[in-house]
Order: C-alpha cells, then sequence, then structure tokens
C-alpha cells in the first residue's frame, strides 16, 4: 500500500503560494475567454467558409430548376461577353430564411457557395409573400439579370453596383440596387425564421460578401447576376 505524504499546508508560507497560483490561474482562464468570445463572436471580419459541394442541394425538384436557370445563363454569359467561370443565381421561390443565392460554377456544372439574401419590402414595415416592382421607390426586388458592376464604398460600406438587362429590372441603376450586406443578415440559415428586409437590394451576410468580392474582383470578364422565381 502506498502512502502519499502531503507537504504541511497550514504553514503561511505555502498557503500564500498556492493562493497565488489559483488567482493567477483563474485571471488567465478568465482573460484568455473573453479574448476567444470577442474575436470569434463579435469580429465582423471573421471568416465565415461558405463552401457547399453540390451534393449539399438535396431538393431534386431545386437541382432542376437551378442547373436549368444555369444553363441558359451560361448561354447568355457566353452571348454577351460576361464571365462563363461562375454567375451568381438567386431563386425568389425559396423562403428567405434559407440559403438561396447561389455561386454557380458553369465550368463544373456546381454549386460552390451558397448564402442568405434579402428581397424587397416593398415600402411596407415587413413584405409577406412575394411581390416585384421596378418602379423608381417602389422598393421592391426586380427580377431579371444583372452585370454587377464596380466595387464602391457606399452607405453600408463595401458595395457593387448593379445593371438591369431586362425589361423587369432595367431601372435597378436608377433605383440604388446594389449588392451589399448588412449585420442583419446572418451568416448562417433561420428556417423556419425569415430574415430582415431591403428596399430591392439583394443583401447577404458581411462574411458571404467578402467571399463574393473575391470572385467579382478576380474576375477579367463581369459577372452575371440572376433574380429569378
Amino acid at each position: 500500500m502506498y502512502v502519499v505524504h502531503l507537504p504541511n499546508v497550514s504553514t503561511p508560507l505555502f498557503m500564500k503560494r498556492f493562493i497565488l497560483i489559483i488567482v493567477i490561474t483563474v485571471l488567465l482562464f478568465t482573460a484568455g475567454s473573453a479574448a476567444w468570445y470577442v474575436i470569434k463572436l463579435h469580429n465582423p471580419h471573421t471568416p465565415v467558409s461558405h463552401a457547399v459541394v453540390a451534393a449539399s442541394v438535396t431538393d431534386n425538384v431545386l437541382k432542376e430548376k437551378l442547373n436549368s436557370v444555369a444553363v441558359t445563363a451560361n448561354q447568355y454569359a457566353a452571348a454577351h461577353h460576361f464571365s462563363t467561370q461562375f454567375c451568381f443565381l438567386i431563386d425568389m421561390s425559396i423562403a428567405s430564411g434559407k440559403n438561396r443565392f447561389f455561386v454557380y460554377s458553369m465550368k463544373k456544372n456546381n454549386v460552390l457557395m451558397t448564402g442568405l439574401v434579402t428581397h424587397g419590402r416593398c415600402n411596407q414595415n415587413f413584405l409577406t409573400g412575394r411581390k416585384y416592382g421596378n418602379t423608381v421607390g417602389c422598393g421592391c426586388t426586380s427580377l431579371g439579370k444583372y452585370s454587377v458592376g464596380k466595387p464602391y464604398q457606399g452607405r453600408f460600406g463595401l458595395a457593387y453596383k448593379l445593371y438591369g438587362l431586362d425589361a423587369t429590372n432595367n431601372n435597378a441603376y436608377s433605383r440604388f440596387v446594389v449588392l451589399h450586406s448588412m449585420q442583419c443578415v446572418p451568416e448562417k440559415e433561420t428556417e423556419p425564421y425569415p430574415i430582415c428586409q431591403s428596399d430591392g437590394c439583394p443583401t447577404v451576410s458581411p462574411g458571404f460578401l467578402q467571399e463574393l468580392s473575391l470572385l467579382i474582383n478576380n474576375s477579367k470578364q463581369p459577372v452575371l447576376l440572376w433574380i429569378y422565381e
């Protein structure tokens, strides 16, 4: 049988050292935890991965619809000198709390990234259902194809001008409809709960815009964005 001999804890020197070690350990743990919380949870520049594989789009109806739209987008891009590497597809028939902004690879015919995106509230406090418009001041989403323009710093920070290419969205520039981010858009899905709404802009989360900006800025040709239902 082993006998463990403990030091005489009644000595003042031992107790002082013991208490000092405990206090230092608690302070270091608290400081480290606080730093982790601030950096990981409150830093808007913390990288967030939105990369997904095509297999993650498990709804077969959605897959077929997405692939069909992508084929038409690829043909349009090739005919009008847009990038044929990838395009941005936004399916407004999907609830706002689910990922409905798709970065689609036209070379590999699969989804590269997905993210949440707002729709216009049409000047209501909160729009129920779907409604679209193209007149200046309507506050609605406009369906159609867009050319993603140059980046600039606006009231929401980094943003990209959008130019409507169809009769259903040809007032986009006059309406100041742009691609930008806002903190109210989460980085992950919120279904069954909806996300915030915009005045017609396709607004994404800050982390998602960072990843989109890498693609846009490195593209040699304009990027095609298509909002459809």
